[in-house]
């Protein structure tokens, strides 16, 4: 019996070998780039990465110091740049338009070096809602996550409508994470960070209780059946508890709904100022860019089928080294999947996004980049679990802010100093 299932566990693996080589067989035999993008996915589960050579070309300039490049998903093409000091404009078919989608300077503390307006998201189905988020500093430095409606023109957002989701006290003027996304389960996640000073003075990241140094989840799109059933009253678009509690509801999914002393908020946490996460389109894998105290910068992963409440490590940890000295528990702890120190230049990690545009050769490899340097770093996960990156473009005179895609999953990097957006591509 014992031979009988040897026997037929070695005929699967031979069948799974054939259609293995099947596939790259004729995906190299094919010069269509569906089949190319079929081979780089072969090669990647056999372990043989293959890297492109890439260059950025500039499409836009003339921003004031963009943070933030996203789409809002309602099939108009347009791109929506967040600007530091308290704008948010859009670029239509390459140009940019004269008149700012949202401007709320006059409410948003940019005098910061880590302080301004940080990001917007727009929630699933917003070409039928006509609202959506920002995350910003205001004017007591504090972080206010918050909600904004169109006028009678889609190209406008009305400033006066704004309605508060969510603020949190900030004690120092760093560390402020500010991006907000909308997950493939339609919850809107927020990045706070360890709420600055160095070393993480008050060890916020470590401290459950507080909502400083995590990745957030929370339901501000609740569905009708959901509101029937529940005991809240509605204030559209809000959902506000009678009891005066905030105007979201937490996923019965948070990790930590049921633990004493963690804030049912929280779905990740251990972060030092995670500098842009994304979420891979295709996979819904999160990928969160986390900058570095003196040595190290990192890029954290989330599978996604994770049920959430990993430890990233930080303040015990700086990338995959003890901080500031060995020896150190790493106990429960997820590491990097990749990390760079700060030679050559380098100095903060800005996250970015998996490439899912037209061009096979890009397909499914992550960038992300060092805002000092101007490097750009490829990133991909090889089989057995195992990754691989390669620096794929740098030095350059870029200072990476932010890597944005548009609705067809081309990508986009900002540069914060030269007030530019560049599309990233192949080297041809």
């Amino acid at each position: 019996m014992v031979m009988k299932k040897r026997a037929m566990r070695l005929g699967l693996a031979i069948v799974l070998a054939l259609a293995i080589g099947a596939v790259a067989v004729l995906a190299i035999r094919s010069n269509s780039g569906g089949d190319r993008s079929v081979l780089r996915r072969v090669a990647l589960a056999e372990g043989a990465a293959t890297w492109p050579s890439i260059a950025v070309t500039q499409t836009v300039s003339g921003l004031d110091q963009p943070l933030n490049i996203t789409h809002a998903g309602d099939g108009s093409g347009r791109l929506f740049v967040v600007e530091k000091t308290g704008a948010i404009r859009i670029v239509r078919a390459g140009s940019l338009e004269s008149t700012p989608f949202l401007a709320i300077s006059d409410r948003v503390d940019s005098s910061g070096h880590e302080q301004g307006l940080f990001s917007v998201a727009f929630p699933p189905g917003y070409a039928s809602k006509g609202y959506f988020y920002v995350d910003y500093t205001d004017v007591n430095g504090d972080t206010v996550v918050s909600r904004f409606s169109l006028t009678g023109d889609p190209d406008v957002a009305d400033p006066a409508s704004e309605e508060i989701i969510l603020t949190i006290d900030q004690p120092y003027d760093n560390h402020n994470g500010g991006q907000l996304a909308f997950g493939p389960d339609d919850y809107l996640y927020i990045s706070t960070g360890d709420g600055g000073g160095g070393g993480d003075p008050d060890d916020n990241a470590q401290d459950p209780s507080t909502l400083l140094g995590n990745i957030l989840r929370i339901d501000v799109e609740p569905q009708e059946t959901e509101l029937i059933s529940a005991t809240y009253q509605l204030y559209f678009p809000l959902i506000m508890s009678a009891g005066g509690n905030p105007p979201y509801r937490i996923p019965t999914t948070n990790p930590f709904t049921q633990t004493a002393g963690y804030r049912d908020e929280i779905w990740a946490y251990g972060l030092r100022n995670p500098w842009r996460f994304s979420f891979d389109r295709d996979t819904g894998d999160l990928y969160i860019g986390d900058v570095g105290q003196n040595d190290y910068e990192e890029i954290d992963f989330q599978s996604a089928s994770s049920d959430g409440g990993e430890n990233y490590g930080w303040d015990i940890m700086e990338g995959t080294h003890c901080y500031p000295d060995p020896p150190c528990d790493q106990t429960g702890l997820v590491l990097p999947v990749a990390e760079y120190g700060h030679s050559g230049g380098n100095c903060s990690v800005t996250g970015g996004v998996v490439y899912r545009g037209s061009d096979p050769d890009l397909e499914g490899i992550y960038f992300y980049g060092d805002y000092c340097s101007g490097r750009i770093w490829g990133l991909v996960q090889e089989g057995g679990g195992s990754w691989d990156t390669q620096e794929l473009l740098g030095p350059t005179s870029l200072a990476i802010s932010a890597f944005g895609e548009d609705e067809a999953g081309n990508v986009y990097v900002a540069d914060i100093a030269a007030g530019a957006i560049y599309e990233l591509g192949e080297d041809s």
